[in-house]
């Protein structure tokens, strides 16, 4: 994945799923789990849930938990200082 920058957000669809994967994330939980990354529904701003495996992408993007750790949401979806700013805290 290239990074993600400001131009890429505005250029997303509202609400847009763009990335997606599983993993284990010791910063996060001591489980596996499946993360996604989804754009906002109004404002270019994004944030990343992440919930069990076997949670779709879907439910995952609408209940899941909201990763606030730095580390983890650069290494998910590698981002500039710009669009990084833009991350929904």
């Amino acid at each position: 994945m290239t990074k993600l920058t400001i131009e890429k957000l505005k250029e997303m669809k509202h609400g847009k799923i763009f990335a997606t994967g599983t993993g284990t994330y010791p910063e996060l939980t001591d489980k596996e789990v499946r993360w996604v990354a989804c754009r906002g529904k109004g404002y270019h701003d994004w944030a990343i849930y992440y919930h069990l495996p076997s949670q779709d992408i879907y439910t995952i993007a609408s209940n899941g938990d909201k990763c606030f750790t730095e580390s983890v949401i650069k290494l998910l979806v590698p981002c500039n200082d710009e669009a990084y700013g833009l991350y929904r805290h």
